[in-house]
């Protein structure tokens, strides 16, 4: 049985005033970058939300890690903010959760430097329904459900959109808001953090549901969504990211090998059969 791991109000009192203190640090700063050797027989603390990004993790850690030498701690974290601080602090050495977008409008909200080291797999975005059949059903008078972070609210727009459920204003990008919406065509919105989108199901009419917590709530993709975002030239790939700095610690290189070798890729093929899918070799940056 997997255990979340959760910050007391203590710690994340603690953290949050650490945040401050090195928010303004730079990778230049001595005592923001780890000394590699010194590290190098530590273990590596890597902050993960729990399926896949844990799965992935924990495959790698039971199956891998050993032969290449690396001592591998995987934490489990059910919101999408900790992860980052957490980084940012050093409470952990590394984070496995997030997209680019993403990342890119919380370093910039938070004053962060949290950096992607490499990509790994996409998880396609997908609309769910518990009341509907298909995507034709949905109707004026209905109410969809979608995440209420930047990044992942305008992603869930343009799923909707490309879809003809919606129009959003031309030239908007992965920052859509409901705002951008020029024609609602009758639908009702109700936004929620994005882990507790499919609790709601049984409430509303449809929803569109992050790969991961899709696949928590026990649904399939691939089989199971009204209708799903397309792998190809999709830039929310999931990656492994570090404090900026960091990006070559001993430690991090090996498990970078290892996120992107042919056991992982079989691994995650083989376990989620297309819901959630590898991303090696694109850019990370």
């Amino acid at each position: 049985m997997r255990k979340n791991i959760k910050l007391t109000a203590g710690i994340a009192a603690t953290a949050a005033l650490a945040l401050g203190l090195t928010a303004c640090g730079t990778s230049s700063d001595p005592s923001s970058a780890k000394d590699a050797a010194g590290s190098a027989d530590k273990p590596l603390v890597v902050a993960a939300s729990p399926t896949p990004h844990a799965d992935i993790l924990n495959f790698v850690k039971d199956k891998l890690a050993a032969k290449e030498g690396l001592k591998l701690e995987v934490k489990e974290f059910t919101d999408y903010v900790l992860p980052n601080t957490a980084t940012e602090t050093g409470q952990v050495d590394a984070n496995f959760f997030q997209h680019k977008p993403y990342l890119d409008d919380f370093n910039k909200k938070n004053n962060t430097h949290i950096v992607p080291v490499v990509n790994v797999h996409l998880e396609p975005l997908g609309l769910y329904s518990k009341k509907l059949g298909t995507v034709k059903d949905i109707k004026a008078g209905q109410t969809v459900a979608v995440p209420n972070d930047t990044t992942n609210e305008g992603r869930a727009l343009h799923l909707l959109a490309d879809n003809g459920l919606i129009t959003l204003k031309a030239g908007v990008g992965t920052d859509a808001k409901l705002s951008d919406i020029t024609d609602k065509k009758g639908l009702e919105f109700k936004e929620l953090e994005a882990a507790t989108v499919p609790r709601a199901l049984n409430d509303v009419d449809a929803a569109v549901i992050n790969g991961n917590y899709a696949i928590e709530a026990k649904l399939e993709p691939a089989k199971d969504a009204l209708v799903l975002e397309k792998a190809e030239g999709n830039p929310y790939a999931n990656f492994l990211a570090v404090k900026q700095g960091n990006e070559k610690d001993a430690r991090v290189q090996k498990l970078v090998k290892l996120l992107n070798s042919p056991e992982v890729k079989k691994y995650i093929e083989d376990t989620y059969k297309g819901s959630v899918v590898p991303a090696f070799g694109t850019p990370a940056s």
